[in-house]
């Protein structure tokens, strides 16, 4: 008897929903493992947009020797002068430059470990290998360093995690309190006016953490403000949208998406040219690399580059706000 109770109480504990969520959490993770080692096990350059200033009679030999480099690790081209280079490197449309000086034995490496000081560590590795081999020797300036507090140029990913999490621990918080599935269309606009709320208060408060307070990153704290309250409303419209899909599971849609496939294509802890081609091409259309790639461009170039970013996040946002309006007048509906 006590035997047959005690399988009762198994069955009647582990009910099929119950499997199926542990099913689901034992593959999360296993998808968690997967995809931040997969992306950030093997690091190797990849197509990095790459200027060449060199005198024009020798420059289509030099690019064409560049770009014959087995496995393709750089994308060259030539610029007139350093005054170009230094401009692009501004715009975000290179990530270095080679000087080539056609009077001496030394040439100029221009990088912007802004950008990411482990990419700009692998090109200057790089580069100095090439010079060895043609006996020639380089010198590296850092045209846009990273800032003293933020020396491996990561503060800007960490800011960007932290806003993501509060975007989807506060509509999960939402639901938890009040069900995943708003009841009508006036609970799912009160819920989504709460998120804009929320997005306000954190991205103001992770921009002060990180730049008045911490002194981890330059720019404008304003800037910063406005994009962490888009980064926060954007991930928090959209787990509304998805649990008001999907119920409960939607949470787990949103880790999938911002946490296992966002964080290591997002270009943080590995720069975008050393991503894998997978996690390369997915992470600029996610809000951990749409956010992380626009933090750093606020911090330290300016606030160039931003355009394609910001519509990403912005459509993030519009979609999953019309989406929670319309799930909920959807059940609403007779």
């Amino acid at each position: 008897m006590p035997h047959s109770s005690f399988l009762a109480e198994v069955r009647d504990a582990v009910t099929p929903r119950a499997t199926l969520l542990i099913v689901g959490v034992i593959a999360l993770q296993l998808l968690f493992i997967a995809s931040y080692v997969g992306a950030l096990h093997d690091p190797k350059p990849k197509d990095v947009p790459f200027g060449l200033v060199a005198p024009q009679a020798a420059a289509p030999q030099a690019v064409t020797r560049l770009e014959r480099l087995p496995g393709s690790p750089l994308d060259p081209r030539a610029l007139p002068d350093e005054a170009t280079a230094r401009t692009q490197l501004a715009n975000r449309d290179i990530d270095a430059a080679l000087i080539i000086d056609p009077r001496g034995s030394t040439d100029t490496l221009l990088v912007a470990s802004g950008g990411g000081r482990v990419l700009s560590t692998t090109l200057t590795a790089l580069v100095t290998t090439l010079e060895k081999s043609e006996r020639r020797t380089i010198r590296t300036i850092d045209v846009i360093p990273s800032a003293p507090h933020d020396p491996n140029g990561l503060s800007s990913f960490y800011l960007v995690i932290g806003w993501c999490v509060g975007g989807y621990l506060g509509a999960a918080a939402l639901a938890i309190s009040a069900g995943a599935k708003p009841s009508n269309p006036t609970r799912a606009a009160i819920r989504l006016g709460v998120m804009a709320l929320v997005a306000i208060t954190g991205g103001l408060g992770g921009a002060l953490i990180t730049g008045p307070i911490l002194d981890a990153l330059p720019g404008s704290t304003a800037a910063l403000w406005g994009l962490g309250t888009l980064i926060i409303f954007a991930v928090g419209a959209a787990t509304l949208a998805l649990q008001g899909v999907f119920g409960t599971i939607g949470i787990g849609l949103v880790i999938l998406l911002v946490v296992i496939l966002g964080n290591p294509s997002a270009g943080g802890a590995l720069p975008p040219p050393l991503l894998p081609p997978f996690w390369k091409a997915i992470g600029p259309a996610l809000p951990p690399g749409a956010g992380t790639w626009s933090t750093r461009s606020i911090a330290y170039f300016d606030n160039n580059a931003m355009t394609g970013p910001l519509l990403v996040l912005a459509a993030w946002a519009a979609a999953g706000a019309a989406i929670t309006m319309a799930s909920a007048a959807r059940r609403k509906a007779p």
